[in-house]
């Protein structure tokens, strides 16, 4: 295990506070908890955060989501644990981690509007971002 590079959390607690906030307010959207710990998860995943990583799993297993659907979250798109709703959510997951390649295009976009509201689909994309913030912070900083 490395040392932290620096407590970011202590020496910009503005920041973090304010980014805690957003994460709380997250929680009390109209999005389900496991939809949303599976979004984090994902994201994670994809980011190699090991501290998030075991944080959304444990979350996840909590809340009773079984374990081979977590262990089939890698390969969502060809596994058949997953319903419709949450593969538009993981491919919007996905999409946006990976933003610079993908830009965010219609055909990842549209499958969101079957199955999410306008709203929902903001929390989603603000949740997704978020997860990518805390994730450059944790493993940028070695936490």
């Amino acid at each position: 295990m490395t040392a932290l590079r620096q407590p970011y959390s202590e020496l910009s607690p503005t920041v973090y506070a304010g980014m805690v906030q957003a994460s709380i307010a997250l929680e009390k959207s109209s999005l389900e908890r496991p939809l949303l710990e599976m979004l984090y998860l994902r994201v994670s995943q994809i980011n190699g955060c090991a501290f998030c990583l075991e944080m959304h799993s444990k979350a996840l297993r909590k809340s009773g989501v079984e374990q081979i659907k977590l262990d089939a979250l890698a390969g969502w798109r060809v596994s058949n644990h997953f319903s419709e709703a949450e593969r538009a959510a993981l491919a919007w997951a996905e999409d946006l981690t990976h933003i610079a390649q993908t830009h965010a295009e219609d055909p990842v976009y549209e499958p969101l509007l079957a199955h999410f509201s306008a709203e929902q689909i903001s929390d989603m994309t603000f949740a997704i971002s978020m997860m990518n913030a805390f994730n450059r912070l944790a493993v940028s900083m070695r936490m």
